[in-house]
């Protein structure tokens, strides 16, 4: 487990930590919450110091920080590089131990004759011959096609390129993972993806989001950062806010008890200090005075609070697009597209990624014309849009201050200000240059220079990739108010349930009304991603007797290369031999199935059912096995929760619920490798059979 014992920590002369104490154990899934600049990244520097990785190193002024010598940890970076090396090997990369290998056995002439069995043998420990297959599936998750694969990663853009670097730090064989903002540059089906990939990953994750549905659907604990403290909250994050209100309000009732206390002793010492009488009680009122710990009264501590002006003008309808074809070229990419925006429209717009989202939000805004069909908007449209490039398009040079100033007239400094101030932007951060800024205060900028033009309707396409969760709240809260029309595309799912009315799919090249709430969008999204799989299999299967590219190592010659260096004996592979089975239609048969009577047919339905019953039995009792072993799991999950069982007087009982942990995902690993390598042999026994 990871530790920390009264840890304190500072960085360039300002304390960020003080008096830290927590543990955190393997299968935890935690999030790292907190406001800007309070030490999120500093704590995960710190990690990456103690582990020996990390480019910036960060040390501790006091206190003691505990962590596994034998731990792996796998870190989300924040940038990448560009490079010739291809996507699928650059993710490929994260698994740095199945790499080393592959590379050695790729290229024989330096490996010597006794090092050649030695490397095979670690191959096969490793389950490497899989490892491309997994690569492959990750990516797929993360919304890459198959195409794209062998793309260098210097031809994709920087948020492809993020993907890439999620799916390198997902491939990693880590005790311990660190993802900083995995979502920022993820549609919501990626999200939705990762989400149960993390659920099924066995190590301990600390992940920082600004997601509250993603961090409800992933953690089971919040790790917050505040007022120089460090609290560990069991639940996920609605769990952990309705705590910490709960903490809140107690806090703030015990400040305004000690106020009125302290008042009471304040004035018996300005009453009696100078009456020799009471001079002795006047003198211990001071010593209690001074004894009183300060508590703070807690203050809502959102810094932005801002609202939408009422439109000057509004008629019916402001954007309208009728029987429209859109395109980038004479080739549409939507077909007869009917969208009407009204005053009261609240639109959200789904689909998956490269479906026409952003497409159609250019062809309302006028972006992109149409390829037939008809684009109207009213005389009174006023269009606030937020889009990355509006963001991009920022006077680099220019101040909030000079940039409001434009577009306010005679509008005094101080109105101004109060208004920047709504956003978080005070004090020398209204006289800097944007160029100097970070994403989400560029985003947060670009969002006041829309509030101050007063829209009628806004377009808002991710507008909340840069945001934390405090601005995404008042975000949230100021979209609810607003009185104009919305046209949404965001992954953050409470912004679409809170803002939306309606929602629209866009899919296949068409857009309909969506039939359903954002929670039914996320199963839709499951079923068509088991379409997608099946039609994936469907063609493996088809291409199965294509040659291997030779970029990775061949199972095939493996086998062979290994029996050469181990003297001639076989190797063991047992464990992931499938079983041959005679095809009741040999190729040297003249006869068909359409050929044989219905009693033949009969009689051979059951021979194939007869033969491959073992193998459906072994599916059947290793999936009650896995379902017995989850319930434990989770009771077991239960029990670690609770924070007594962490003091010194129970280590015994703590030791033995995380060996009896421990060992359960053992069982679940070997059962779940059963499972597949049984459902692989079923599906090439049906296949022989077709």
């Amino acid at each position: 487990m990871i530790e920390f014992k009264d840890v304190g920590v500072r960085r360039d002369g300002r304390e960020l930590f003080a008096g830290a104490s927590f543990q955190l154990h393997p299968g935890h899934k935690v999030g790292l919450t907190g406001n800007n600049g309070t030490g999120k990244s500093t704590l995960f520097a710190l990690l990456l110091t103690r582990m020996g990785t990390g480019d910036t190193e960060v040390t501790v002024d006091r206190g003691e920080v505990s962590i596994p010598d034998s731990w792996h940890v796998a870190h989300m970076a924040q940038e990448v590089g560009a490079s010739t090396q291809t996507a699928i090997d650059y993710v490929l990369s994260g698994d740095e131990q199945w790499y080393k290998i592959n590379e050695a056995l790729s290229d024989l002439s330096t490996v010597s004759d006794d090092q050649i069995g030695v490397l095979h043998q670690q191959f096969d420990e490793i389950d490497g011959y899989r490892t491309p297959t997994k690569a492959a599936q990750i990516m797929a998750g993360l919304g890459f096609n198959t195409s794209q694969h062998e793309l260098p990663v210097e031809g994709f853009s920087g948020g492809w390129r993020m993907r890439l670097n999620l799916a390198k730090t997902l491939m990693s064989r880590a005790d311990l993972m660190l993802l900083d903002e995995p979502t920022n540059h993820l549609d919501l089906d990626a999200i939705l993806w990762l989400e149960t990939w993390i659920n099924a990953f066995t190590g301990l994750v600390i992940v920082i989001s600004h997601d509250q549905t993603f961090l409800d659907n992933t953690v089971g604990h919040i790790l917050h950062v505040e007022q120089k403290k460090i609290t560990l909250y069991t639940g996920n994050y609605q769990q952990f806010i309705r705590t910490r209100h709960e903490r809140m309000a107690q806090q703030q009732q015990a400040f305004e008890k000690q106020e009125a206390t302290k008042a009471h002793l304040d004035d018996f010492i300005r009453r009696f200090r100078a009456k020799a009488s009471k001079a002795k009680q006047a003198q211990s009122r001071i010593k209690q005075l001074e004894r009183m710990s300060e508590l703070s009264p807690m203050m809502a501590d959102n810094p932005f609070s801002f609202q939408f002006y009422e439109p000057a003008n509004m008629s019916s309808p402001l954007i309208e697009l009728t029987n429209a074809d859109i395109g980038y070229t004479d080739t549409p990419l939507l077909h007869n597209a009917n969208v009407q925006v009204t005053p009261d429209t609240r639109i959200g717009l789904l689909g998956m990624n490269g479906a026409g989202k952003s497409t159609l939000i250019k062809a309302l805004v006028g972006e992109l014309g149409v390829l037939s069909g008809t684009y109207n908007v009213s005389d009174t449209l006023k269009l606030g849009y937020f889009n990355q490039h509006q963001m991009d398009a920022l006077d680099a040079v220019a101040t909030p201050l000079q940039m409001m100033r434009r577009l306010a007239g005679k509008t005094s400094d101080a109105e101004l200000r109060s208004f920047l101030g709504g956003f978080d932007f005070r004090g020398d951060r209204i006289d800097t240059p944007s160029e100097l800024f970070s994403g989400g205060e560029r985003a947060r900028l670009t969002l006041a220079l829309i509030v101050w033009q007063r829209p009628n309707v806004l377009v808002l396409d991710e507008p909340t990739n840069h945001l934390d969760l405090q601005m995404r709240q008042a975000l949230t809260m100021a979209l609810q108010g607003f009185e104009g029309a919305v046209v949404l595309v965001s992954h953050d799912r409470e912004l679409i349930a809170n803002v939306c009315d309606e929602l629209y799919l866009v899919h296949d090249g068409i857009i309909e009304e969506f039939d359903g709430d954002i929670n039914d969008y996320g199963k839709w999204l499951s079923d068509k991603r088991k379409e997608a799989n099946s039609s994936d299999k469907g063609a493996d299967k088809k291409g199965k007797n294509k040659k291997a590219k030779k970029k990775f190592v061949n199972k095939d010659d493996v086998s062979r290369e290994t029996d050469a260096n181990t003297n001639g004996s076989e190797p063991d592979n047992s464990k992931h031999a499938k079983k041959k089975l005679a095809n009741p239609k040999s190729n040297t048969s003249t006869t068909t199935e359409s050929s044989l009577t219905k009693e033949e047919q009969r009689k051979l339905a059951a021979d194939q059912r007869k033969l491959t019953a073992p193998v459906r039995r072994e599916i059947e009792n290793t999936e009650k096995a896995l379902t017995k072993i989850d319930d434990k799991l989770a009771s077991l999950e239960d029990k670690l929760a609770d924070t007594d069982l962490y003091e010194e007087s129970r280590k015994a009982d703590l030791m033995s619920l995380l060996d009896e942990q421990t060992s359960l995902q053992q069982q679940h690993s070997d059962h779940e490798e059963s499972l597949l390598l049984a459902m692989t042999t079923l599906e090439d026994m049906e296949a022989e059979f077709s």
